[in-house]
């Protein structure tokens, strides 16, 4: 009971009376501890604890993906990579390829920058796709930004779900990668034969698009950073991929795809620098993930070697693909634009910090209050009945919050305590909680209001790509999450 009335007042706090998340969550932590019977030493600890504890699982991990994205957003990769993406698959093809390479290989980009650039983009291939090429592209844009938050790593939302339930980073990569992908594209092909059935009507669901339009959604609700900070757009920053002052201008043009080095001129304005390749920039990055993958798979066959298990933590796999993308960056733009990257990034995981920090708070002190032993006696050993109740939670709570990594966050909390009662693998937790945070994103998400206003639709329009669409990929991945459970 102290639980549900800790869980619901967070809710009320933060939709109500506006307060910020990470205060709430703390309010919502300090009471279920004190009416819980923690007193108040047990309060503070599981609260101080709760925070320290995940920030030193993951804190690393948050801080050297959001800096390598930093570093890929100021080279212009995104840009490259969308026109690369359109001459290798086809107009037919490239709702798909954006959903998907969206929700895997760009979720180190700080997702709010990632969103003022690649929308623009989004918007001037359409066109070029065929029948109802804008919903079709939002939609994608939408289904692969969503969910490649909750599953894919170095996501935050499937970082801070795999520190709060103690899952090796290396698992919930490859169970991520698992689900996402068929999630993304199952996801995409059901909205594409929705619209191409006449669910779309320009004249009702299509507008013109305004950079000031994005400030018509509720200031503080931020759907995938969960901070009160404000867009990069909205905040002065230049519209349409030039959020961080890179020279690119997304809203007027898709690159040429970028194969082989380039000449192009010197950030700092000193003169010419050679653009190296696409697949050179993104190297890193992939090889660091790739080394995650790989030390989950050997500690699973059982092979111990110092040298392989050393390069395979994921803390040391992503510092060499920051170490990396640094070095390649540096070369290919020089010193100036690698130090701009590293300020953005500082500023931009601060608050990803904090609000993972705050939901390990949340979770530890639930833990503690003994929740797990009460839930128990309610479930039985078959997973399907849990992982449902987690993915209801998530849900019930984005639909209330509008926040993908705090509802997650908070039933993955909630449930945590009944995996080792009832032998539930928590990585299967993480994937129903996050699964369960995507449905029904709408009015309260301020992704709701940057697809809105960058690709030009209406809010009707924006309830079908986005809020539909999201919602769908969400009851498609728990489908795809129920039968992992005879495999974990």
């Amino acid at each position: 009971m102290n639980t549900a009335v800790a869980v619901i007042a967070t809710v009320v706090l933060i939709v109500r009376f506006k307060l910020n998340p990470v205060i709430a969550l703390v309010l919502g932590a300090v009471y279920l501890g004190l009416t819980a019977g923690l007193g108040v030493e047990g309060t503070v600890d599981a609260v101080t604890g709760g925070f320290g504890d995940i920030l030193a699982d993951v804190g690393l991990l948050i801080a050297f993906g959001v800096l390598t994205g930093a570093m890929l957003h100021r080279a212009g990769a995104i840009e490259r990579l969308v026109a690369t993406l359109l001459h290798a698959c086809g107009p037919r093809g490239m709702p798909y390829a954006t959903a998907v390479t969206v929700g895997t290989a760009l979720q180190s980009i700080f997702v709010d920058v990632l969103l003022v650039i690649s929308a623009p983009l989004a918007r001037r291939i359409a066109p070029r796709i065929g029948d109802r090429g804008l919903p079709r592209m939002a939609t994608a844009l939408a289904i692969g930004l969503e969910c490649g938050i909750v599953f894919m790593v170095p996501g935050v939302g499937a970082v801070a779900l795999a520190g709060v339930l103690g899952v090796p980073m290396g698992q919930m990569l490859i169970a991520g990668l698992v689900v996402v992908v068929p999630t993304v594209l199952i996801a995409t092909a059901i909205m594409t034969f929705l619209f191409r059935r006449g669910w779309w009507d320009p004249a009702k669901d299509e507008q013109e698009p305004t950079w000031a339009g994005m400030d018509a959604g509720p200031a503080g609700q931020d759907d995938d950073r969960s901070s009160g900070a404000g867009t990069a757009a909205a905040d002065g920053e230049a519209p349409a991929g030039n959020a961080a002052g890179d020279g690119t201008d997304g809203a007027a043009r898709v690159p040429e795809p970028a194969g082989a080095a380039t000449v192009v001129a010197d950030a700092s304005g000193a003169g010419p620098r050679r653009e190296l390749p696409l697949s050179l920039l993104f190297a890193p990055l992939l090889v660091g993930l790739l080394l995650i993958a790989a030390g989950a798979v050997l500690d699973a066959a059982g092979v111990v070697h110092p040298v392989l298990v050393f390069l395979g933590e994921p803390v040391i796999a992503l510092l060499i693909g920051l170490v990396g993308t640094t070095a390649v960056v540096g070369l290919s733009l020089g010193r100036e634009v690698v130090e701009g990257a590293v300020g953005d990034g500082f500023r931009e995981s601060g608050q990803i910090l904090i609000l993972t920090g705050v939901g390990g708070s949340l979770a530890t002190t639930i833990a503690n209050a003994g929740l797990g032993e009460i839930l128990g006696r309610y479930f039985s050993a078959n997973t399907a009945a849990p992982l449902l109740m987690v993915w209801v939670i998530a849900a019930v709570l984005h639909v209330a919050i509008g926040s993908v990594t705090i509802s997650a966050i908070t039933a993955a909390g909630v449930l945590a305590p009944v995996a080792p009662v009832i032998g539930l693998a928590p990585v299967l937790i993480a994937l129903a909680a996050g699964a369960g945070a995507l449905f029904a994103v709408h009015v309260t998400s301020n992704t709701f209001w940057l697809l809105q206003s960058l690709l030009g639709q209406s809010v009707r329009g924006t309830l079908k790509t986005c809020s539909v669409g999201v919602s769908v990929a969400s009851v498609v991945a728990i489908l795809l999450i129920l039968p992992l459970s005879l495999v974990f």
